[in-house]
């Protein structure tokens, strides 16, 4: 019994116990323990697993299909993919950059409906040029964004009001606002949603053709690798960067280090709701060109996940928002293809949502073990 206590002990140690490696290791065991719990409740519902798994990625443009439609290929589902993970990746900026500071921005799908609401009755239903329309529909998307996160930043600071409940409640005041105003001005009578913005304040050229194919090309998707470098350099080579790493890691510290900790709230607020202002705009304006009256997108509440399993790291985000996109946007495609309910992606992303959130855990679970096992060497 010992020797096979012993045996899964150093099993652990040299798989998610080295703490070098542990940044990696313990997203990547996340994700496998993700994927053979749903692979294994998909094998229940009497389907193949591989087959699915692989379902997912044809569903991205990732693989190929056995069959296109005309002026379609793999091309084009892999650009209708990236036009998906853009707001993804905004939109887990702004939950790294809150968690940065210790703050929980679950208010990102809120922060998101308000900057593509305002850009689109400000711009989207305007005659104005693409050159002068698609830099604006950014730029409100920014203010407004940072508006919201802002408010929630200073409902913390001088109110003490905790950020989730606040963020919980906006996002509520914000859905319920919003889907007055477009069916009271905006509503399209047919689909029910806000009318289509105009081709020249999109995000996203539509049915372009490219070598016999129609595609749709995202223009965010430069911003948003652009901004995970901005972001990165803020966080690691700035005075700032290094006062919201102070106040999430301590805030009475902090303020005895001279730190203004409530400036730092609001600041980091605005900042992660900006960011969720672009998430907005690439997806109202972007990958979608309308509103759906009182629905909240998934993608604010799936980037906290994006956020955990990319260990907050704006690079790492980049790989665990291409992942989690995989899953939810294969998913109608591995439904028809296979039969396999689209909620299994919905269960894998929350398993790897719930393990990437005990990592701090598993860390010191593996540490204590790492001492356990010292010390045993050491009595022999």
């Amino acid at each position: 019994m010992n020797k096979n206590a012993n045996i899964v002990e150093k099993m652990v140690l040299a798989t998610i116990g080295h703490e070098k490696r542990q940044k990696i290791a313990i997203p990547v065991f996340s994700i496998l323990v993700a994927l053979i719990a749903g692979g294994i409740v998909i094998a229940l519902l009497g389907h193949n697993p591989f087959y699915a798994f692989y379902n997912l990625l044809q569903g991205c443009g990732i693989a190929p299909k056995a069959s296109y439609a005309g002026k379609k290929g793999m091309i084009t589902d892999f650009m209708d993919f990236m036009d998906n993970l853009t707001p993804m990746i905004f939109a887990a900026l702004a939950v790294a950059v809150a968690l940065r500071s210790g703050l929980f921005n679950i208010g990102v799908s809120g922060q998101m409906l308000a900057a593509g609401f305002l850009a689109t009755v400000t711009v989207g239903y305007t005659s104005l040029a693409a050159p002068i329309a698609k830099p604006l529909v950014v730029i409100i998307g920014i203010l407004a964004g940072a508006c919201v996160g802002g408010l929630i930043g200073f409902l913390k600071y001088r109110f003490n009001i905790n950020e989730v409940v606040s963020s919980i409640m906006i996002n509520y005041i914000l859905e319920y606002v919003i889907s007055f105003f477009i069916n009271m001005y905006f509503v399209d009578p047919v689909s029910r949603q806000s009318k289509n913005v105009s081709t020249a304040a999109r995000l996203t050229f539509t049915d372009v053709e490219v070598g016999g194919y129609k595609m749709d090309i995202p223009l965010g998707i430069i911003l948003a690798i652009l901004t995970v470098f901005l972001v990165r350099f803020i966080m690691n080579r700035t005075v700032l960067g290094f006062e919201m790493k102070a106040v999430g890691c301590s805030r009475t510290a902090a303020k005895y280090a001279g730190i203004k900790v409530g400036k730092n709230i609001v600041i980091t607020m605005v900042i992660s709701g900006a960011l969720s202002g672009l998430a907005g705009v690439t997806y109202y304006l972007g990958y979608f060109a309308s509103i759906q009256p009182k629905v909240l997108t998934s993608t604010g509440f799936d980037a906290i996940a994006v956020s955990l399993l990319g260990n907050n790291n704006p690079v790492g985000i980049i790989f665990s928002s291409f992942l989690i996109t995989v899953i939810s946007k294969g998913s109608t495609y591995m439904s028809s293809a296979s039969g396999v309910q689209q909620e299994i992606a919905s269960v894998i992303t929350g398993i790897i949502l719930l393990f990437s959130a005990c990592g701090a855990f598993v860390r010191y679970k593996t540490g204590r073990l790492r001492d356990t096992v010292k010390e045993r060497k050491g009595e022999k």
